[in-house]
């Protein structure tokens, strides 16, 4: 199929880009990489009167360290991120993250800010984000707003993101070196989008005792989906295989409410977290050991 006959502009700088956002409302689409919206308008599941290229708009494309925050430009390529030295040795946890999201060709013209925009809850980039507590940076007509990832995800396709805005940054903390991570996800096939899949960062101090845990969860809810009640299991105790194991079992049974759609049914993603929540705890701890 062919998208609905549409307007096309393709401005070089944020402040053309935000004047033809307020000039053309909710009838305009901000064009990223387009691996989402491109067949949405094929399809015509979208059909937006003007289409806003952000491909040629200066200063959007950038990976740098400033004093212990990565920033990344919201137009960077995923391939970038996933072959990127700072990213690697600063970030491993989104480093890890990369290879998992869909396939090659889509990562060469898929954007960070694309993905996280988007919102979509089987996406990896927005509960990485949350887990790495990243703080995304919009672009407004009053100027720039600044807002943490776990604020961000408001439901199913829904971000605190207004009309006029646009996303132009995102800042993550550099990771501790002495930090576990693990990120793991279940597909029926590689690239597909994930039945389950689950974001770890954790800290333990010389005995073994956890002083820090995050657990954040894809596809088992409208958004990413933050396991308070498993990370509680776990802060101000003995690491052993028990801990562990009480811990993933908590995250699906009390941590999320997945819903059965022609994928998966609620009861296998409840499954999928605790065998995945397990795992990925084992191999963040180990690491950060």
């Amino acid at each position: 199929m062919k998208p609905a006959p549409f307007e096309f502009f393709a401005p070089s700088t944020v402040a053309e880009a935000i004047e033809l956002l307020e000039t053309h409302g909710f009838d305009a689409k901000l064009l990223a990489g387009g691996q989402s919206l491109i067949p949405t308008m094929n399809f015509r599941l979208a059909q937006p009167g003007v289409i806003i290229d952000l491909n040629r708009v200066e200063g959007l494309s950038y990976i740098r360290e400033e004093n212990d925050n990565i920033v990344i430009g919201a137009m960077i390529r995923q391939y970038e991120l996933e072959k990127n030295e700072l990213i690697k040795e600063k970030l491993p946890l989104l480093h890890e993250t990369m290879p998992n999201i869909a396939h090659p060709q889509i990562r060469n013209r898929g954007t960070i800010g694309g993905s996280l925009v988007h919102a979509d809850p089987a996406a990896e980039l927005p509960s990485v984000m949350c887990a790495l507590d990243a703080v995304f940076h919009m672009t407004g007509p009053e100027g720039e707003r600044k807002v943490a990832a776990n604020d961000f995800y408001m439901g199913m396709f829904a971000v605190d993101l207004e009309a006029e805005e646009i996303l132009t940054a995102i800042s993550i903390p550099a990771m501790n070196p002495k930090s576990g991570h693990a990120f793991l996800e279940i597909a029926r096939r590689h690239g597909d989008y994930a039945l389950a899949g689950v974001a770890v960062i954790v800290d333990q101090d010389k005995k073994g005792i956890c002083t820090n845990a995050r657990i954040v969860y894809l596809s088992v809810g409208d958004a990413p989906v933050t396991a308070e009640n498993a990370a509680d299991v776990l802060q101000g105790n003995k690491v052993d295989e028990a801990l562990i194991a009480k811990a993933a079992k908590t995250a699906a049974e009390e941590d999320i409410e997945p819903e059965s759609d022609i994928h998966a049914s609620a009861e296998y993603r409840q499954h999928l977290t605790e065998v995945l929540t397990r795992r990925a705890l084992e191999t963040a701890f180990s690491r950060a050991r």
